[in-house]
This record gives structure tokens, C-alpha cells and sequence, in this order.
């Protein structure tokens, strides 16, 4: 599924991903950091699994990269997300508007963009603040499997917003 042709007095998410400016891209990011976390491919079946692992740069208290700037050099393997990734990546979170967007979905009620608030997404339980259990740099490769999760691969639970 494409992302519809914005229609005038639209937000400008409603327009292709491809026509999105660098600065509506990056706000289009919701900070939920679920991104950010590690996740494990199962060789045989190719089964992505979550953890609450996180990226060695990622800030579990603010659930951003602690230096966005210089990731893909300091994490190789850092995946930029490009119209084309967010297409193709089958990890990404259902809870990413970078995912609803190029589905022709909206965004959701929790989303600064649409709240207006940056802590919208913290307080709706969206996001990984608090449910991060260790940081990449801590723990052996080996171990990763024991930190399996499935709240980050899983769309959020419904919770009012907040008046």
C-alpha cells in the first residue's frame, strides 16, 4: 500500500514519503526508540525477534541516539531509514509513523505531531522509556536471546490520551 496524494490543507505526512522534506522526515521520528532496540533474525525461519536490548548509542532516558549525528559511523550497521527502507524493513515497529505513513495510515493520537507534546508517546506506554534492560555494550553476544521481547514487535495497547 502507497501513501495517497496530499490533498491541500493536509498535513504534510499525508504527502509520498519521497516528497517529504529532510526536516518533516526527522520530525516524522516519534522518539519511541523501539527502532533502537536489538533484534535477532532466526536463521531458519528468518523470524525477527525484539529485545530490550538497546544500541550502544542509544539514551534510555530520553529514547534517542546519543550521538544521531555520527551513528553510522560509530554503529555500522545503524540502518538510515529511506522511503525505500521503511518499505522493505520487515522490523520496524507497527507503532512507527515512518510504517503507517508509507501504509497510508495516519498518525496516531500519542504522536508529537499530532499531540503537540513530545512526552505524548512516553506517556501513552509507546515507547521504550523504562523497558530498556540493558545497553548492547553490556551484554555478550550469546546472551542476547535471553532478553527476547514482544512488546516492541506488537502495536501498542489502547490508552485514552490524556486531557
Amino acid at each position: 500500500m502507497s501513501t495517497p496524494p496530499q490533498k491541500p490543507g493536509q498535513p504534510f505526512w499525508r504527502k509520498p514519503l519521497e516528497d517529504l522534506t529532510k526536516a518533516e522526515w526527522e520530525s516524522l521520528c516519534d522518539g519511541c526508540g523501539r527502532c533502537c532496540l536489538v533484534k535477532l533474525e532466526d536463521a531458519d525461519t528468518g523470524e525477527i525477534h525484539f529485545t530490550d536490548v538497546s544500541c550502544k548509542l542509544f539514551d534510555a532516558a530520553t529514547c534517542r541516539c546519543g550521538d544521531y549525528p555520527k551513528r553510522k559511523k560509530l554503529v555500522p550497521d545503524c540502518v538510515q531509514l529511506t522511503p525505500e527502507a521503511v518499505r522493505s524493513l520487515p522490523w520496524l515497529p507497527p507503532s512507527c509513523a515512518y510504517r503507517l505513513v508509507a501504509e497510508g495510515k495516519d498518525l496516531k493520537w500519542w504522536h508529537p505531531l499530532v499531540s503537540g507534546r513530545a512526552e505524548t508517546v512516553h506517556e501513552a506506554g509507546v515507547s521504550a522509556r523504562g523497558r530498556v534492560r540493558a545497553s548492547e555494550a553490556d551484554v555478550n553476544f550469546e546472551d542476547w536471546p535471553k532478553f527476547i521481547k514482544d512488546w516492541p514487535g506488537r502495536p501498542p495497547r489502547a490508552r485514552k490520551p490524556k486531557p
